[in-house]
């Protein structure tokens, strides 16, 4: 015990004993074990000045922190619709029935627990999975799953396994300006000092750049928010927490590219008057954290960030990176800041907005990955060579992840505007029924709208884009879709956190056989109800791909209905048979008796 307190006491030093570290300091705190024992957390909640309750509450609701033990070798399958249509669910059964240990479960010897885990990002190299919540397996097959099964009862340490197993490609099959252009490290930074913070804002205004996560909002009109309101401190924060199920763009942004975004992040900091960056990086891809922490110090040694940007006075700014703990809800920026100060990942009250009261109440700026990529490619080209890309509504390029049932899954940018069957053209789709666009909270189209443009004027996007051929069952995805809501679920608000469940044991109940249209009438009264009475947005979109494909795919759904009129998924029967073999009753029927 002491030296697992010495070992905490060292971790509490390295983050300064700030309260707000507490997620990072509860990552770092378990590594050494792979979780982490309540006096531990009691240590914590000491030295920090906060409650027990307080520091058990953040633990709990992070699926990547374990308050119990989870095994010296944890495996994570991705349980992303397209891992389990590349066979993810029967790879990991085979881990399971090799290693003698049920999916969830630790091992009796304490060895191994195998599980599944959301959307790893690595939709394009599937089936996916994550050992020990640090490395990822890319291309699973039988035999590496054999093997893997082989090494850990071997205990051969993760990384000495093949190293073939841990190759992740980029995979980008169509560059345009972000992924093809290329980028001198620090001429970014040099354009926006000769700009000065003002120019900076002209140039971002004039480029009309709306936020590439989601929401769309336009970032000249977030970063003068911050601009404008009156503090001694502000922070620009970079969203890397990409947990929409089918998107990886922002990963190879990352891997491959991230001297666009830093520089983005930097340029940001000039215009709005701010010293401190931070990335959240999302948990799944915490392999990338120590590559990107290097490239850091390097621009520091070169001048691009610090206390004298490129020499200048002008610019004081440094970049630290957080890493999350697997919860999709931080992909909104106000759940996000929530993880940042280290609480629970709950949204926030809107207003005040981020750009008002954000990191530690100061006002924040916060963009994702791919918006930060661009700014840098609009401060050396000009805000009116951007606005000349793509669509009025929708300017510049837009960076696809393709996945699912097509010959070459991987990333295509397009400018907006671009036709869905242009990019179903491009990656080799074939009898192409169904494409998720925007990952599980999106949109679904059948054939008839893939003569649709992806823009802000008819299909928005993040990014995520899953095929599905005419082999594929709609109504399976769906269900996919539904459980990782119900997974997903912060639980803060009773619409999103009962909906959610009850949308996917609604599912499961079609799924076996018991479905009337009655079901369906609840599933999209359910669907009314998330809408306009959840929290946040993330709820109120749940919904999104049961309502699409009911009004879509209806005969996936009907074909599931075995009765036109209530069906009950309760068998009383079946509860009460305990209570018969108590009273050795061993007739059926015995609840239907009568009393005399």
């Amino acid at each position: 015990m002491s030296r697992r307190h010495d070992a905490i006491q060292a971790v509490l030093a390295r983050q300064g004993h700030r309260p707000e570290m507490l997620l990072q300091i509860l990552r770092e705190a378990q590594e050494a074990e792979g979780w982490i024992a309540r006096d531990g957390l009691a240590h914590i909640a000491q030295a920090l000045g906060l409650t027990l309750a307080e520091v058990e509450g953040v633990s709990s609701f992070y699926r990547f922190l374990h308050r119990r033990p989870v095994g010296r070798y944890r495996v994570l399958f991705s349980d992303n619709i397209t891992d389990h249509m590349l066979g993810a669910p029967a790879l990991m059964a085979q881990l399971c029935a090799l290693l003698g240990v049920k999916p969830g479960e630790l091992s009796r010897n304490g060895l191994v627990s195998v599980a599944h885990t959301s959307c790893t990002g690595l939709c394009d190299q599937g089936p996916a999975a994550l050992v020990n919540h640090r490395h990822v397996l890319t291309r699973l097959d039988a035999g590496r799953v054999a093997h893997m099964a082989e090494l850990i009862r071997a205990q051969v340490p993760v990384s000495q396994w093949p190293a073939a197993w841990f190759e992740v490609h980029d995979n980008v099959r169509r560059a345009d300006v972000l992924l093809g252009t290329p980028f001198e490290p620090g001429s970014a930074l040099r354009a926006a000092l000769a700009l000065g913070a003002d120019g900076v804002m002209d140039e971002l205004k004039r480029s009309a750049l709306r936020g590439r996560g989601g929401a769309g909002y336009v970032a000249g009109a977030k970063w003068t928010a911050c601009r404008e309101t009156p503090a001694d401190i502000r922070y620009v924060v970079c969203n890397a927490d990409e947990g929409e199920p089918g998107t990886f763009k922002d990963r190879v942004l990352l891997a491959s590219h991230a001297d666009l975004v830093f520089e983005g992040m930097t340029a940001a900091a000039l215009a709005v008057g701010a010293r401190q960056g931070l990335v959240y990086l999302r948990g799944e891809y915490s392999w990338l954290l120590e590559p990107l922490r290097a490239l850091l110090q390097r621009r520091r040694d070169a001048g691009l960030l610090g206390s004298a940007v490129c020499g200048s006075g002008a610019l004081a700014f440094d970049i630290d990176i957080h890493v999350g703990a697997g919860a999709y809800v931080c992909g909104e920026e106000s759940s996000l800041l929530e993880s940042l100060e280290g609480r629970r990942a709950y949204p926030r009250h809107r207003p005040p907005f981020p750009a008002e009261s954000g990191y530690l109440g100061r006002p924040t700026v916060v963009n994702n990955v791919e918006t930060f990529a661009a700014v840098s490619h609009i401060l050396l080209r000009g805000g009116a060579w951007w606005a000349g890309i793509g669509t009025p509504r929708s300017t510049g390029t837009k960076i696809h992840s393709v996945s699912g049932d097509c010959e070459r899954p991987g990333l295509y940018e397009y400018p907006y505007g671009t036709r869905v069957a242009q990019i179903l053209q491009d990656c080799g789709a074939h009898d192409t029924q169904a494409v998720q666009v925007g990952g599980a909270a999106g949109v679904c189209l059948a054939a008839p709208e893939f003569v649709r443009r992806l823009a802000y004027e008819d299909v928005p996007t993040t990014g995520a884009f899953m095929v599905f051929d005419r082999s594929r069952d709609m109504f399976e995805v769906a269900r996919n879709f539904a459980h990782f809501f119900e997974h997903e679920s912060c639980g803060f608000c009773t619409p999103c956190r009962v909906g959610t469940a009850l949308v996917a044991r609604r599912m499961d109940k079609l799924a076996a056989g018991h479905g009337s249209r009655v079901d369906l009438d609840v599933l999209l009264e359910l669907d009314g109800l998330m809408h306009v009475a959840t929290h946040c947005g993330l709820g109120a979109t749940a919904c999104n791909p049961l309502r699409d494909t009911i009004a879509k795919f209806r005969p996936a759904y009907e074909k599931r209905l075995k009765s036109l009129h209530f069906e009950p998924a309760f068998d009383l029967d079946a509860e009460l048979s305990v209570a018969r073999r108590m009273t050795s009753r061993d007739d059926a029927a015995a609840h239907l008796g009568t009393l005399p």
